[in-house]
């Protein structure tokens, strides 16, 4: 139905069997999104406006699936650089979600990074627009736990990320499955 800069609607005839519906949604690329753990378990947060909704809102190091071909942990890698100058040692799978699956494609996968190093000062990404503007913060996990849970942080990525990471911890980080950056 629209083409857009960053992402289309779409309009699907969909067949329930024993009758047919037409459906609307945003068709969405997909995107990644990283919780970046520092060694005393502070996460890194972001703040960016998001004009949709007409809000800052603290979220992790994210980005759209938009280089054809691209790996989705490689994607969030290239993100952790981009936004927050930093690169992993490690990466884990930590949980994946639909964003609003009654009116949109969009399907996030959050990764766990670890072992964070800056990125050096000659490779740093130049940031635009909203992400120029964007404050880094270091949360301790169990302050950012109760930022989700008392609506201060209303971004679902953090929400999400921050609640799979707190729970991934308390199983000792046994649960996740380690990837390696191809």
């Amino acid at each position: 139905m629209y083409r857009g800069r960053v992402w289309d609607v779409a309009r699907d005839v969909v067949d329930l069997g024993d009758s047919q519906v037409v459906r609307e949604y945003v068709a969405h690329t997909g995107a990644v999104a990283v919780i970046a753990l520092d060694d005393a378990d502070r996460v890194l947060l972001l703040s960016q406006y998001r004009h949709p909704v007409r809000h800052v809102l603290w979220e992790p190091p994210a980005g759209l699936l938009d280089v054809p071909g691209e790996d989705p942990v490689r994607a969030a890698a290239r993100e952790l650089a981009e936004e927050a100058d930093l690169v992993a040692g490690r990466w884990w799978r930590l949980v994946e979600f639909f964003t609003t699956p009654g009116g949109s494609s969009e399907r996030i996968t959050v990764y766990l990074a670890r072992d964070l190093t800056p990125v050096p000062d000659a490779e740093r990404f130049v940031r635009e627009d909203e992400e120029a503007a964007m404050v880094p913060e270091w949360v301790p996990l169990d302050e950012a736990v109760a930022g989700v849970l008392g609506d201060r942080f209303a971004s679902p990525s953090t929400a999400i990320g921050v609640l799979a990471a707190a729970a991934a911890r308390v199983r000792g980080w046994d649960s996740l499955e380690e990837v390696a950056l191809d």
